[in-house]
């Protein structure tokens, strides 16, 4: 059974991933509200009851804000690690989220779909990004990390389609008016990744398979989206990768429904 990807919403205002087979649906992170979740899955023919189960890669507010309200109105059952769930208790009602908690490094199930979690690098508790996998699909989900590692690479190897934080470009995010500290955060190796950054790590863990590439949680006043398609697209190309489909998940708006073997897609500019 194939997966399909759609990226409901990315961005520093909230960040939510729809990944399905035939008999299965998930989420990663659910960092709308959950009207506004419900509204994004109604455009491509998805009720909130038939979603069985969140991933959650970490516990920052822009991916976990509609957790509560969607496990309350639909049962929906959370999956995170320990680190996470202990953030996410911190938070404002958090008493009210039943989870279920996965070891990071271990891989469980949610229906047909087999979901490993692994470590990135950001400063949360036990951020993680997950490769999920069918018989014969595999989708990586990479969007808040300060820098590829080898486990990274590893795990996205062999995936189809994948998931990447393209974050900032360095020269805006230099000129950007922002504190000094903040800049320092996001560069830092507990931070984001810049447009250079993800094209790096795209080539570096890109096989045979890789077929379609959404670069996720762009910066609203250090990147654009022509900027991180121009950069990523440019050292792709110069990597003889220039066949990956390249699409911009958006904040304002779900992307294409990507699905293995699409030879065209819906690129938003």
């Amino acid at each position: 059974m194939s997966l399909e990807v759609c990226v409901l919403a990315s961005g520093s205002s909230g960040n939510c991933i729809y990944v399905a087979s035939g008999k299965t649906r998930v989420l990663i992170d659910a960092g709308l509200s959950a009207k506004q979740i419900a509204v994004r899955l109604d455009q491509i023919g998805v009720v909130p009851e038939s979603i069985n189960g969140i991933c959650v890669s970490h516990e920052h507010g822009d991916h976990v804000a509609g957790i509560r309200v969607l496990q309350k109105r639909h049962g929906i059952p959370v999956f995170a690690n320990a680190g996470t769930l202990n953030g996410i208790m911190r938070q404002p009602k958090s008493n009210e989220i039943s989870a279920k908690v996965f070891q990071t490094g271990s891989a469980f199930e949610i229906g047909d779909i087999k979901v490993e979690p692994f470590s990135v690098p950001h400063d949360a508790y036990e951020p993680v990004g997950f490769r999920l996998q069918t018989a014969n699909t595999s989708v990586g989900v990479v969007t808040d990390l300060g820098m590829a590692t080898a486990l990274i690479r590893d795990k996205l190897r062999g995936c189809q389609a994948i998931i990447v934080e393209s974050n900032h470009d360095e020269d805006l995010l230099r000129e950007a008016p922002r504190p000094w500290p903040l800049k320092q955060r996001i560069r830092s190796r507990q931070g984001h990744l810049s447009n250079i950054d993800a094209a790096q790590l795209i080539t570096d863990s890109a096989t045979d398979a890789l077929e379609h590439v959404f670069l996720a949680h762009l910066s609203s006043d250090c990147n654009t989206p022509d900027t991180a398609m121009r950069t990523v697209a440019s050292q792709l190309r110069l990597d003889g990768l220039g066949h990956i489909n390249l699409e911009i998940a958006f904040a304002n708006q779900i992307s294409s429904v990507w699905r293995p073997g699409k030879t065209e897609c819906e690129l938003v500019s």
